[in-house]
């Protein structure tokens, strides 16, 4: 079998780099993101210092950041259903529907597990 593409270090370096490229550009075009990830940066220091043991802190900043990644996923949607045109079709919507529905759900999470573990 012909060996292809990059292996050991060299992948793991470019697989860093395209995330990167994927967090920064999430971050220019995304509104959404940018508010969401000023929200964690906000609330990840209340989350270690209102956390009583490693277990609600992780628990605290755990549904943070599935938000973001959630968002991140979203996003990822939208930019391929938008990239195949304008015009309107039933499925493009339930999809873009649907990414945003997940990004509600993670937010109620964080609601939910913020309320739960501090009440």
């Amino acid at each position: 079998m012909a060996k292809t593409g990059n292996t050991g270090l060299k992948r793991i370096l470019n697989a860093g780099r395209y995330s990167w490229l994927g967090l920064q550009a999430a971050y220019r075009g995304e509104a959404a993101f940018r508010q969401e990830l000023w929200l964690v940066l906000v609330l990840a220091p209340l989350a270690l210092w209102l956390g009583e043991g490693g277990v609600e802190k992780a628990l605290l900043l755990g549904s943070l950041l599935i938000v973001l990644i959630v968002e991140l996923l979203n996003s990822a949607i939208e930019a391929v259903v938008d990239r195949f045109g304008d015009e309107w079709h039933e499925l493009s919507g339930m999809a873009k529907d649907m990414g945003s529905a997940a990004v509600l759900l993670a937010l109620l999470l964080v609601l939910l597990t913020w309320g739960l573990v501090l009440c």
